[in-house]
């Protein structure tokens, strides 16, 4: 996974818009941060999970979910290895993350 699939994926998302956030790329739904890349470097991007989606991901896929240090992380926050993942695994990350944020009549307009 690159960057730039990792934006590809995100952007797919319906209503998803890029911005920038403290210097990083992120991802947004009406306004609402679900992901970002580039943080702490461009080999990682982060997520924006529940703590029980969290815990799953990091148990199932060590080598590419960590918790995000400090409190953002112990709220779900999850940094994702690149490299590490393919494409149906940041998909199905980012459309987790997605789905946390968007408003509740975007997720059910677009069902997903």
């Amino acid at each position: 996974m690159t960057p730039e699939d990792f934006r590809r994926i995100a952007l797919d998302l319906p209503e998803a818009t890029e911005n920038s956030h403290q210097g990083h790329p992120d991802f947004r739904v009406r306004g609402k941060i679900f992901a970002t890349l580039g943080w702490p470097d461009a080999g990682w991007a982060m997520v924006k999970l529940t703590p029980e989606q969290q815990e799953l991901l990091t148990r199932a896929e060590p080598q590419i979910f960590a918790p995000v240090p400090g409190t953002w992380g112990q709220r779900g926050s999850t940094n994702m290895r690149l490299v590490r993942a393919d494409s149906a695994t940041t998909r199905s990350a980012l459309t987790m993350a997605w789905r946390n944020i968007a408003p509740k009549s975007v997720v059910d307009r677009c069902g997903r």
